[in-house]
């Protein structure tokens, strides 16, 4: 079996800079021999789901605005610029940018974490679509949409980490 810290080190930023999901889901047993990406990603989404509200909502507030501040400054994680650049969230114009920065502030107001989507395979258009329906949700629907996103996410990034 992979040691705990290797283990961890591969898969704890799976859930953005979350590692208690990779750290408890390996302290539980729910690692086995075979690390596969269904197999690894229905272990951290089992500790993810057990996890408590407060815990939950930490994970979302741990992701960064579409388009902010972040990645302006050039301060994603790898991951994250990168799934933002295949969007082409990296080629806003200024109006574009201006939209998604309004929206940004307007949702984590409402909500109290980021707006959450997975972006593989959306463009800028389908996001931004997805943000100006999405606003309009209510807390308990949004925490529910945005959970499933970091869930989809994770599967994202695991794919591109591990064999099917």
């Amino acid at each position: 079996m992979i040691p705990r810290q290797e283990f961890v080190s591969r898969f704890g930023g799976v859930f953005e800079h979350s590692p208690f999901v990779a750290e408890r889901a390996y302290d539980d047993g729910y690692v086995g021999e075979e690390l596969t990406v269904d197999r690894v990603h229905t272990a951290l989404v089992a500790i993810f789901r057990a996890a408590s509200p407060e815990e939950r909502l930490g994970v979302l507030r741990a992701h960064p605005d579409l388009a902010g501040r972040l990645a302006i400054a050039g301060e994603l994680t790898e991951d994250s610029k990168q799934e933002q650049a295949g969007a082409g969230l990296d080629r806003l114009s200024g109006e574009e940018h201006a939209r998604f920065t309004e929206l940004n502030a307007a949702y984590v107001e409402k909500f109290g974490f980021p707006f959450i989507i997975a972006v593989k395979g959306l463009n800028k258009d389908d996001i931004l679509a997805a943000f100006e329906q999405r606003i309009a949700n209510s807390g308990d629907a949004e925490f529910a949409t945005a959970t499933t996103q970091v869930e989809r996410i994770a599967l994202l990034r695991l794919t591109a980490l591990l064999p099917a």
